[in-house]
């Protein structure tokens, strides 16, 4: 039988949080810059297909912290736009 281990990382409470693009297309930012406050479905930018143009919003309150798509981007579904700091 093996002595139980105290993993400290299991009680870790994250405040990083992901924008994610709805779907796949070309990113279009909307102003919104590092450090702006966001609230719960705030659009940050729009993804383009063809034919189709989806808003990206986030899904937190909290600050954006950066983006890590740029203007033209393509993206696929699910990618990271940008990470914010939540309360």
């Amino acid at each position: 039988m093996s002595p139980q281990l105290d993993l400290e990382g299991e009680r870790v409470a994250m405040v990083e949080r992901m924008i994610v693009a709805p779907g796949v297309g070309v990113f279009r930012p909307l102003g919104i810059e590092a450090g702006a406050t966001v609230s719960v479905g705030e659009i940050v930018g729009v993804v383009e297909g063809p034919g189709t143009r989806e808003p990206v919003k986030s899904a937190f309150a909290g600050i954006v912290m950066g983006f890590l798509a740029h203007s033209g981007e393509r993206l696929r579904e699910g990618q990271a736009v940008a990470w914010m700091r939540v309360a």
